[in-house]
């Protein structure tokens, strides 16, 4: 595997980053469903999923904010090279991607009255993502799901403030589900 800035980017640009998008699309239409995704592969510690998220929704008018053991000068190197995203702070994040633990909340925007899409989307890479844990109602949801989130608290917080608030997308290896703030949590 290529390590290099210059590897690890889509082989077949416009099949896998529609396949991604389409996966990603999904994870935020149906809270709680793990899909899997894949095809890009950034320096570690990215996840394959985390790597195909931001190489399909990141270009130069993004800012992304690494947290943490992620922010290092070779996953640094290749969203420069993959993405042209910019490498903001975390007050001026589009993305926000790291691992829970390193992910400071309180500064990213949450968007306006008037433009709620302008907060940002956290990109919390988990060491496992499975279908237990916290209970999730509300839209793309028939009943309830459930997704084990590493501090229900937060997420409630989260949803109160809606249509502001931060939506997250969680990643594993290859998996990838989303818990959009309009996601009620229990």
């Amino acid at each position: 595997m290529d390590h290099t800035p210059l590897g690890g980017g889509f082989a077949d640009p416009p099949h896998q980053s529609a396949e991604a998008f389409r996966s990603i699309m999904q994870a935020m239409a149906r809270p709680g469903r793990i899909l899997e995704t894949g095809g890009a592969i950034a320096p570690a510690p990215l996840s394959v999923a985390a790597s195909t998220v931001i190489a399909t929704l990141c270009d130069p008018d993004t800012g992304i904010h690494l947290a943490g053991g992620h922010d290092t000068d070779a996953v640094r190197d290749w969203i420069a090279f993959h993405t042209g995203a910019r490498l903001v702070g975390a007050g001026d994040a589009h993305f926000v991607l790291g691992p829970w633990d390193a992910i400071d909340l309180a500064p990213l925007p949450l968007g306006t009255a008037e433009y709620p899409d302008r907060s940002a989307t956290v990109i919390v890479e988990m060491e496992t993502l499975h279908t237990a844990g916290a209970t999730l109602t509300g839209p793309g949801i028939k009943d309830t799901a459930a997704l084990n989130l590493p501090d229900r608290v937060l997420f409630q917080r989260n949803a109160a403030r809606f249509p502001l608030g931060l939506d997250f997308l969680f990643t594993c290896g290859t998996r990838i589900a989303a818990l959009p703030r309009s996601t009620k949590v229990t």
